[in-house]
């Protein structure tokens, strides 16, 4: 049944992204301060906000595997955690590439920017760590732990471009008026097939790590005999 699910989902995902790109190249105008290449926001923009819904979904997850000690918690935690990597991952590559076309330049230690790199690394860092501990238990506390604080970095990404006015733009999304309408409803419009596709991609993370847990069930039970 979840198998099933997974590929009416990824289905779905599909047949949506082909319609919006069909839309966001051929329909919607050039804009007229950065051209042609203002499309990126399409991408660069839902990349980054699955990206914090999934490490928002794995510090909740974080929090219930304290309280409850499941594992199915902690497995959830990790699988939420690897597709927000690359869905922050696509966000950082993406916006390298606009930059070098707005800005000249492919990096700069704009806040915005090393704000997310920063957050990129930690969440990196906590996959490292979960690789580090064998013991189940205590590898699934350690990382709860982990996760809840790095998820402190997520909100400091939001409000960077607020709080430090440097060389990243002021968001238009929420600004109102500063975007036209079919631009700002095609944003929430390719979002959904990045929140079908990471959804998907949490669920076929989440059966490997059923099937890795089973496995180190029975490497210990083997150990013990």
């Amino acid at each position: 049944m979840r198998t099933k699910l997974m590929i009416a989902m990824a289905g779905i995902a599909a047949l949506l992204l082909a319609r919006n790109l069909y839309v966001i190249l051929l329909e919607l105008p050039d804009e007229a301060a950065q051209g042609a290449i203002y499309r990126i926001i399409f991408f660069h923009v839902p990349a980054a906000w699955t990206a914090f819904l999934c490490f928002f979904a794995a510090m909740i997850a974080s929090i219930l595997y304290l309280v409850k000690k499941d594992l199915r918690h902690d497995a959830f935690a990790a699988s939420a955690t690897e597709v927000g990597l690359a869905f922050g991952a696509a966000n950082l590559i993406s916006g390298m590439i606009w930059a070098r076309i707005i800005w000249g330049i492919w990096w700069t230690w704009d806040p915005r920017l090393t704000s997310m790199l920063v957050g990129w690394l930690i969440y990196a860092g906590y996959l490292m760590l979960r690789r580090a501990i064998e013991d189940p238990t205590e590898r699934a506390k350690i990382a709860a732990v982990v996760s809840i604080f790095a998820f402190v970095d997520v909100p400091i990404i939001f409000f960077s471009i607020k709080w430090w006015r440097t060389q990243h733009p002021q968001p238009v999304v929420w600004a109102g008026g500063q975007m036209d309408p079919a631009m700002y409803n095609m944003l929430f419009m390719n979002w959904i097939p990045f929140l079908l596709l990471g959804a998907v991609l949490v669920m076929i993370r989440m059966n490997q790590e059923r099937a890795q847990r089973e496995i180190d069930a029975m490497r210990r039970y083997a150990h013990a005999m």
